[in-house]
Formats: C-alpha cells, structure tokens, sequence
C-alpha cells in the first residue's frame, strides 16, 4: 500500500476486517488493541475497556492507526516470549521489516501509551506508510484540533479524548474530511529503527512526551516481572502465552475482562454476538483456579479481590457479570455501524438483569484455592459467608446458568455449588460452618440426583431437559462427587459418544441438527474434557484432547470462545479469557498425577 493509498482509502478493501485468527492482542490491564496483518490497529476502546473505540474498522467504523510496507509484503508475526510484545513482520520486495507493538505495561486508567518501533532487518531499508486517524465514539468524533507543539510532537483532540504523538518521522498531512487523517512516509535505513509513540487519555498529559527507550525497557522489565516461569507445565511457551493474555486483560482493580472485543459474531446472521468487554465472576473464578494449579498467586489475589468486593458489596443479589469498575453493566444497545461481518454491532449486556446461581459456587470454588494457598483474609472468610448464605437462600430458584439461557433449575449450577461449599468447608478456616457447609452440599447433590439422573446412570441438564450438556463434566473436577462415582463415569462417557466428534466437544445438542451446523466447537468444552480424561487416568486420550484443542488458534496463539471446524476459522469474541484460563489450567495438570488441586 503506498502512502497515496494511506490517504485515500478508508474503507476498502486494505482496511476491511480480516479473519479473527489474523489478529494479535497488545494489552496493558486497562485496555486492548488488536493488530491487523496490515499493521492495523483496527480496534481499540478509550481510556479503558468499556469505553466507546477511538479505532474501530473492525466493525466498521473508521478510526483506525496504520504502519504497513509501501510496496507489496506478505505477513507474519510473533510474540517475545512471556509478554505481550507483538513483532509485526513481513517480508517486502526489498527486504524484511519488522514492527515492533506495545502498549506500555503496565497500564494507567486515563492514559494509553503505544508503542510502534519500525525495524528493518538485515541492511536493507524499509519505505513505510502510515496513517492515523483516531475517531472517538466509534467514529462520531474525528480528529480535531491537531496542531504540531514541538519538533517530532503533535497534539489533537478526539471527542473528549487527548491525543499526542510524538517521533522522528515527517511531518503528517491532513487528509479526508476536515483533516480528519494524518499520513505521512518514512524510509528506515537498514541497521537503525525509527519509533511512534501515540498518547491517548482522557486527563492532561505529562508536560514532556516519553522517551521511547525508557518506555520500551520499563514494559519489557515490567512483564518479566509479571510472567511465572511456570516450570513442570506442558506446553510450557503456550501456557506462558495464556497467562499473559489473562495478565493482559487483568486491571488495577483486580478485575479481568472475559475478552477484549464486542459483538463479533459467533455464528454469521445468526444474532448471536454480544459485549463481553466486561467481568464475569464465572470467568474469573476459572483463571483464578487455573493459574492457582500452575503455582501463581498474583492473578490469584487479583480474582480473589474484584470477587469478595462484589460479594460484600450485593450480598445474594451478587449479578454474574460487572463493569472492571465494579459498576452494574450498561442495558444492551446497538450501534449505528456496520458489525463485522455476520454481525450485528451492539454494546452493553443483559447479563447484569440474570441470576445465575452457579456463580455462587464458582466463587466459593475460588475462595477455597485461595484459602488452600494461604492468600485468603479476614475480608475473603467473611465473604465465603456470603455466598454460602446466598446458595443456602437462594439453590431452590430457577437461573440462567452457565449458558445464560431461559431459567431453570439447571443441574450444573447445583453441582457447581456443592461443589463451592465441599472446597471451602474442607480448607477449614470456618469453624462450626464447616460442617453445615458439607451438609449443604450432600443435601443439593442428593436434590440434583432425584430430579436430574437420566435412567441411563448420568446427569442430564435439567428436571425437564434429558440432555446432556458439556457443563456437567466440571462439578466433579472441582469435587462435587468423586471421580470415581458412577454419574462422574457415566456422564463422561456419554459425552464423549454424543456431544464430541474428532476431538473437538460442544456445549448441547440444538434438536436434531448436526452439531457443527449449529454452532462451532466450543473450546472450553474441550479442555475441560482433556481435564475429565486425566481425572480417570486416560493420559493418552487428555494430551489428545489438550493438543487437538491447543491448535484451534491463529498464528497468535490467541482463542476465541468457539471454532468453527469445518473452515478452520475462529468464532466469536477475541481474546477470550476462558479459553485461555483452561488451557493453563491443562498445561498445569496434565504435567503431573491428577491432584484436584
């Protein structure tokens, strides 16, 4: 693309959406980009992860950050090892060109720092072009105000948002609509590299730019530090990866995002996307155990953290899902945009409106591995306290459950509670509770086998609802029943015969229909099933399991909720926390004897 193109096209086809495996994610706790293969930052929200997006091409706005080859290239790139340093690079006519991408770590909530350091490779030089056109409220608000303060330092305003960029490169010229584009072109000499450090906040910036040197050495410092070696893990390069994806999507607050997108669609026109650019205590509670069972507490404390703030802050009416603020989740909205393709664009979520009671023993599940780990204070004991009380009060009333679906009782979110009350009664810091706790939970396993026992020996999903449902094989991983239990068994095998094909496992069957036509495999669902395997001593079969679902990726390394088998391609939002934490969560275990712990 040459610099003629940077200033004329918009919309077209260079800066149409590309498939999600072709993403990368840059990260900093407060908020996420994703990198396109074009050296597009196609989608970014400002300051923090539920703003409005100050770049978002990806579903069809127009705000947008480019640093691509000026001829033709083909792509690649690659992660530095335990970060979320990104290495754009492509291979040109003249030469190879890498850029190095960043957002410094860790992150401010007010201020976003990007980090482009462009670096030929070898003695070649690289002509590049860039473009940059910030567009804040999902493109109602171009640039403005854009005026050069400094030799090498810009400044503008987007909507309510404060732009700097500073570097040694040309001077950009405004281009489209009001100036509303900034190009320029630069040729690298090979040997040397040529930086761009882009500011954006919604606060007044520090009186001096950054010294990009300082910048990059304090980020790199800064994720070393972040990153556990994570030694006696399998895969141990992927699990690093899957921790700094859930270290990336983690913020000050101590709340995690279950992915750093909306409303990419799960399956093309079929209304199935939604805005998961928020905390769901389900979601967290997963990454917790995880890197829990991989001998890491710091994400461990910062999930045990956001959980007993709600818990102690909403008591039973504890929502499954808040803003990283802590904040109930806006009502569901849609844009005036296109979506990405297949999708319709909408923000905000219904979840907040939902009791889920498994959440509940999700929580609980946490607070015991927390406890277990010595990590739990006087603030978590007493919040344990509230989430048994809510189960005690609340276990016989219809819920979503895990899926979010029409209320009923759902034979997972019991079990899952059981499962919660078994974990933080046996870590034994509750006294007489301790004893009630258990009773409780024999009292809801024994309810959920009168009511959802299929005559076959298994559970099935609900009193009224004889199917299975790849949720049920998570109760007795966290110590519902035992492993050995004939329902553990029997559940299993069925699952493995009617809701799994090749290696690949889903959620339930959707009536009659095959269950690829439906919807894509759902990769939670298989690793959790490689975690099942390992349970009952199936080595071969869990490794084939973690290996099969493992690869369901692009060349990030990067999962989305679902995968669509049949044209290779992921579906839904990206990242997604989930994914990520069970895959870890494999890494760990599968490394040693099954422990439960």
């Amino acid at each position: 693309m040459t610099g003629t193109a940077a200033e004329s096209e918009r919309d077209g086809g260079h800066l149409a959406p590309q498939p999600l495996s072709q993403y990368a994610l840059l990260a900093d706790g407060e908020r996420g980009v994703l990198v396109g293969p074009r050296g597009e930052y196609a989608w970014m929200c400002a300051p923090r992860w539920d703003s409005d997006a100050v770049f978002s091409t990806l579903v069809g706005g127009t705000g947008v950050y480019l640093v691509t080859p000026a001829g033709r290239f083909v792509w690649g790139g690659y992660y530095e090892e335990g970060t979320l340093i990104w290495r754009s690079r492509w291979v040109t006519d003249d030469g190879i060109v890498e850029c190095r991408e960043a957002l410094a770590f860790p992150g401010d909530p007010h201020r976003a720092v990007l980090l482009r350091r462009i670096m030929p490779c070898r003695n070649a030089a690289a002509r590049m072009s860039v473009a940059l056109e910030p567009c804040a409220a999902f493109g109602r608000h171009p640039l403005r105000d854009f005026s050069r303060q400094a030799p090498g330092v810009w400044t503008g305003r987007a909507g309510e948002l404060r732009l700097r960029w500073s570097g040694r490169f040309p001077d950009p010229r405004q281009t489209g609509a009001g100036g509303r584009r900034l190009v320029t072109e630069a040729t690298v000499e090979g040997g040397t590299s040529l930086d761009l450090v882009l500011e954006i906040g919604d606060r007044p910036f520090p009186a001096r730019p950054p010294d990009p040197d300082a910048l990059w050495r304090a980020t790199e410092e800064a994720w070393h530090a972040a990153l556990p070696p994570l030694d006696g893990t399998v895969a141990r390069t992927d699990a690093r990866r899957a921790y700094a994806v859930l270290r990336g999507l983690t913020g000050a607050s101590g709340g995690m995002v279950a992915a750093a997108t909306t409303s990419l669609p799960e399956r093309a026109e079929e209304g199935r996307n939604y805005d998961y650019r928020y905390v769901w205590l389900r979601d967290q509670c997963y990454a917790g155990q995880a890197v829990a069972a991989a001998g890491d507490t710091a994400l461990l404390d910062d999930a045990v953290r956001f959980v007993t703030a709600r818990l102690h802050e909403n008591g039973p009416r504890t929502a499954p899902a808040y803003t990283v603020d802590g904040q109930p989740i806006p009502d569901e909205r849609e844009l005036d945009l296109p979506g990405y393709p297949g999708g319709f664009d909408r923000v905000g979520n219904k979840v907040g409106g939902q009791f889920q009671l498994d959440v509940f023993g999700e929580c609980l599940l946490l607070l015991g591995t927390a406890e277990r780990h010595g990590r739990l204070d006087a603030d978590g004991r007493r919040a344990a306290v509230v989430a048994a009380d809510a189960i005690a009060r609340r276990h016989d009333e219809p819920d979503a459950g895990v899926w979010e679906l029409r209320p009923r009782r759902w034979a997972h979110s019991r079990l899952a509670c059981a499962a919660g009350l078994r974990r933080v009664a046996a870590a034994g810091a509750h006294g007489a509770r301790a004893a009630e706790w258990g009773a409780l939970a024999d009292r809801l396993v024994a309810d959920t086998a009168a009511h959802c026992l299929h005559p076959s020996g298994r559970w099935q999903r609900s009193p009224g609802d004889p199917g299975l449902d790849g949720a049920l094989l998570l109760p007795p991983l966290r110590g519902a029943v035992p492993a050995d239990d004939p329902r553990t068994r029997a559940t299993l095998r069925a699952y493995l015969d009617d809701l799994t094909e090749d290696h690949y496992a889903y959620r339930f069957r959707h009536g009659r229909q095959r269950l690829e036509t439906v919807e894509g495999a759902f990769l939670l669902c298989g690793f959790v099933t490689a975690l099942a395997e390992h349970q009952q001593g199936h080595e071969v079969s869990a490794f084939r399991w973690f290996e099969r679902n493992r690869a369901a990726c692009g060349p990030a390394g990067l999962y989305s909720e679902e995968y669509d088998v049949a044209q290779r391609r992921l579906r839904g939002n990206l990242p997604q926390a989930f994914v990520h934490a069970l895959m870890l969560e494999c890494a760990a275990r599968l490394g040693r004897p099954w422990d439960g712990e």
